[in-house]
């Protein structure tokens, strides 16, 4: 289960590598959006299912530190 879960996230950082390539060649002017337009399309989905994710991820996550809840625990606060 976390060789899976560690697939997963190597997928959402190599999708987000690919998309920062892909905005740094057309803000340095190699690459046009108009003539690659199936790159396009595809790095555009890409970067919404990437938001998606993000966004979920944030939700989903427990923002509390457990070190301190249980250090609270065991004191006994």
């Amino acid at each position: 289960m976390r060789i899976l879960e560690t697939m997963r996230e190597t997928f959402w950082v190599l999708a987000l590598a690919v998309i920062v390539l892909f905005v740094f060649f057309v803000a340095l002017g190699a690459l046009s959006p108009s003539d690659a337009v199936w790159a396009t399309a595809i790095v555009g989905l890409l970067t919404v299912a990437w938001i998606v994710h993000a966004i979920a991820e944030g939700r989903h996550r427990d923002r509390r530190d457990r070190g301190i809840r249980a250090a609270r625990e065991r004191r006994g606060f």
